[in-house]
């Protein structure tokens, strides 16, 4: 195989020295920028197979299956890496963003609300710029709502707009 096939399922190679294709990302390197980005455990990720379906739309299934595999979906969409930046998913930011030490910003209700609804914002936060995991403290947890871009000293909202929603404030 020598090219990507964005009609199909590929497995990612386990390290860089396996690649096939030029510009797929290995799984170990997948794992690797969630260690080095977000602090994750990178045994977080033992019982999950990573895939790519088009070019550097990474996904992340928790089962095995032959590579390739033809079919529409395949777990869930987790990581955008043929980008100068790799962006993480909302959803994968949901499922494993708990688990995070680092880059992880957390934003007051009123502010959470704004991010939720897509608006960006201008939070007091001297830590790396780039992609955030942006979290907020719900029913005694902090819990991952999103992703986040930090630039300039403003937060960007990336929740998709198919997801943004308009919460009422609470009484």
């Amino acid at each position: 195989m020598t090219g990507n096939d964005g009609q199909r399922f590929d497995r990612l190679p386990a390290t860089a020295a396996d690649r096939e294709v030029t510009g797929r990302a290995s799984r170990a390197e997948v794992i690797e920028w969630w260690v080095d980005r977000f602090g994750l455990p990178a045994d977080a990720f033992d019982d999950y197979t990573f895939w790519e379906k088009g070019a550097g739309k990474i996904w992340i299934f928790a089962a095995d299956l032959p590579s390739p595999t033809d079919v529409e979906g395949l777990g869930m969409t987790f990581l955008r890496t043929r980008q100068e930046h790799w962006k993480p998913t909302t959803n994968a930011v949901q499922r494993f963003g708990r688990a995070a030490t680092r880059n992880v910003i957390e934003l007051g209700e009123a502010d959470a609300r704004r991010f939720l609804a897509g608006e960006d914002r201008k939070p007091d936060w001297d830590g790396d710029w780039g992609y955030l995991i942006v979290a907020h403290e719900l029913a005694g947890d902090v819990e991952p709502i999103g992703v986040g871009l930090y630039v300039h000293g403003e937060l960007r909202s990336v929740i998709p707009k198919g997801r943004r929603a308009s919460l009422p404030a609470r009484e």
